[in-house]
């Protein structure tokens, strides 16, 4: 039985960054900036929560510790699970799929209570397998970003899913917050399709200088999910520079639509050339001349004809000529061989007869 994938293709993760410093508020401003610019881009998106059960996520003989930069942020950010069930209702009624990272047990549970249809692995936990284990119970799609990890962590984890049939799309990203546009790595993505056939491949960026080209880039090499911290400048708090804001966004979905409009039709067959295309192409090929006259019956030798330009219709051209072919009439000197002066599969296939006689310029 196939994985179903298809809730990964073309969506963007927009993750509120700092846990929207705590303030339901200010998550809801955020979420009514930002689900503004993908309604009027037309792009699929979730908005992304931060979930953690803080009683327990942090040991209590530590909790003075606000020296600690992760374990401050965590205490000043706390939430209740009433103001996240109504940041949930809101992020659903924007028109957004609510989504989350847990970073604990407890928080899984959680998102089963808000019933989230999809589920976030931190670079951090790529290989916090109590985590991961309780993840998977829940059956939902998994989106894992790989910052920092070693082979070994993802070919477990690809493993892991792939034998329980849970969808698994695995995010190219580098920890660095910011990144540099040097520290993007996309070949990486490059790596990664050709490991995992199959596999879902994402991008998680922390960048700063850039809201057009590494997108596009990601795309182009087979990056099907994307991912953003995301903010509003708001309130007197110092936006984090790689967080996108609002008007960053918008332009972040139209470099998306430019890379795929760019790129065509998916690369696993040979694309069908547009009509218009294939007549100009017509244009340039050239047709088949007799060099003098050629009497009925004759076969065609190399120095019986000509090839030169304008290609007329129903005209052979360099295309289908081929030596030993049986006149059906003659053919004065400096005419054009057409199809209809011989006897052949070309004249007697009536789909072959119609596409040369259609081609190529009207004879004066």
């Amino acid at each position: 039985m196939s994985i179903n994938r298809d809730v990964f293709d073309e969506l963007f993760v927009l993750e509120m960054a700092n846990n929207h410093w705590g303030s339901l508020e200010r998550g809801k401003r955020i979420v009514n900036d930002f689900s503004k610019v993908v309604r009027y881009n037309s792009v699929r998106a979730s908005i992304k929560m931060q979930l953690r059960d803080v009683d327990t996520f942090i040991h209590p003989h530590h909790r003075h510790r606000t020296d600690v930069r992760y374990i401050k942020k965590t205490l000043d950010t706390k939430m209740s699970a009433d103001d996240f069930k109504d940041l949930t209702a809101y992020i659903r009624k924007s028109g957004c799929i609510p989504t989350a990272t847990p970073f604990d047990e407890r928080s899984v549970d959680f998102c089963q209570e808000l019933e989230l249809p999809i589920l976030k692995i931190a670079s951090s936990d790529i290989n916090d397998w109590v985590l991961i284990e309780k993840i998977a119970t829940t059956r939902k799609p998994v989106v894992a970003s790989t910052g920092g990890s070693t082979l070994k962590d993802i070919d477990d984890l690809v493993t892991f899913f792939e034998n329980r049939r849970i969808p698994l799309a695995v995010n190219h990203c580098v920890s660095l917050y910011p990144s540099e546009d040097s520290q993007l790595e996309l070949n990486q993505i490059d790596f990664l399709r050709n490991r995992y056939p199959g596999v879902t491949l994402g991008f998680s960026t922390h960048e700063y200088h850039d809201w057009s080209s590494s997108i596009m880039m990601a795309y182009a090499k087979g990056a099907r999910t994307f991912e953003r911290h995301i903010d509003i400048d708001a309130d007197g708090i110092a936006v984090s520079p790689y967080c996108t804001l609002p008007e960053r966004c918008d332009q972040w979905f139209k470099a998306f639509k430019k890379a795929k409009e760019m790129c065509g039709a998916p690369g696993t067959d040979k694309r069908q050339p547009p009509q218009g295309e294939v007549e100009y192409l017509d244009g340039l090929i050239r047709g088949v001349y007799a060099k003098h006259d050629l009497p009925e019956g004759h076969r065609l030798r190399p120095d019986d004809v000509f090839l030169a330009i304008p290609l007329l219709k129903g005209q052979l051209s360099c295309r289908e000529l081929i030596e030993g072919e049986e006149l059906a009439r003659p053919v004065a000197a400096l005419s054009a061989v057409t199809i209809d002066d011989l006897d052949n599969p070309y004249s007697r296939t009536q789909s072959l007869h119609d596409q040369i006689s259609n081609r190529g310029l009207a004879a004066e």
